[in-house]
């Protein structure tokens, strides 16, 4: 088999498109790469879809967390202090648990059945733990950069007549965006390293579909020797780094258009080693 036809037969396996069976001897160089590859398809579903709904609850708990009421500001303080305190790993196995408790024949709401048992599956009970987990650091980033806008700014939104919502959606929150998108761009690059754990998670992976640490862990077992899998991943974890860095950098200039060259915030890399 030609390494075109191996792209051909396992470039979407992971998805359940090509070949059905894994390859048991023989491993090339070109196997491994595009299994692997394949693989991370799923770790760009759960960056994907956990960083874009969980930038949204991320404004919102910011919002309630600099709010004055206690009813609003404490369960917001509380939820990012328990997904910021604990360990990923952790709420992976706790969420496992808590939704394999779930009747199996599902909940009667009303008389209508709702189905359970795909809460217990990685690519939605693991991309829940991932969403909440985001929401919580990126609420505490939003939360100090809306904090730190210049009180001047606030002062001549005034001095303008803006007040209210029109001041929040005008000045305070794209100014809020532009402070905190530096810190943010690295959450997100932590976030799409961070979908490895769910391969140790006890999520399953349906049907030998799964992410790219579930590929290379498959040669590792096979072949006994881990420094040719491993590295591929780590190739393709930087490509997709440099990729997020690109395309966050072009938002990032965008929000600072406004400023003087001198005064525009950079995107650097500041990996986060432990959580």
């Amino acid at each position: 088999m030609t390494c075109w036809e191996t792209i051909q037969a396992y470039g979407l396996r992971s998805l359940g498109i090509g070949e059905k069976l894994l390859p048991r001897k023989d491993f090339t160089l070109c196997q491994e790469f595009t299994l692997i590859g394949s693989g991370l398809i799923w770790n760009i579903y759960f960056g994907v879809l956990a960083l874009s709904a969980g930038f949204f609850l991320a404004n919102a708990l910011a919002l309630a967390k600099a709010s004055r009421s206690p009813w609003t500001r404490k369960p917001a303080e509380w939820f990012i202090f328990v997904f910021r305190g604990s360990p990923l790993f952790i709420q992976f196995f706790l969420a496992y648990e808590a939704l394999v408790m779930l009747p199996r024949a599902g909940i009667d709401v009303f008389g209508i059945t709702i189905a359970t048992a795909w809460t217990t599956k990685a690519w939605a009970g693991a991309l829940f733990v991932l969403f909440l987990n985001t929401a919580a650091y990126s609420a505490e980033i939003f939360y100090g950069a809306l904090r730190s806008i210049p009180k001047g700014d606030l002062e001549a939104a005034e001095a303008y007549g803006l007040s209210g919502w029109s001041k929040f959606i005008r000045i305070e929150w794209p100014t809020m965006l532009r402070l905190a998108w530096p810190a943010y761009t690295n959450e997100a690059i932590f976030l799409f390293h961070a979908t490895t754990l769910v391969f140790f998670s006890g999520f399953p992976a349906f049907a030998q579909m799964g992410d790219a640490l579930y590929y290379a862990n498959y040669f590792a077992d096979k072949t006994f020797n881990p420094f040719i899998p491993y590295p591929i991943v780590g190739f393709y974890f930087i490509l997709l780094t440099l990729l997020l860095t690109w395309i966050f950098g072009l938002v990032n200039r965008r929000l600072n258009r406004h400023l003087p060259q001198n005064l525009r915030a950079r995107i650097r890399l500041r990996p986060q080693l432990v959580r």
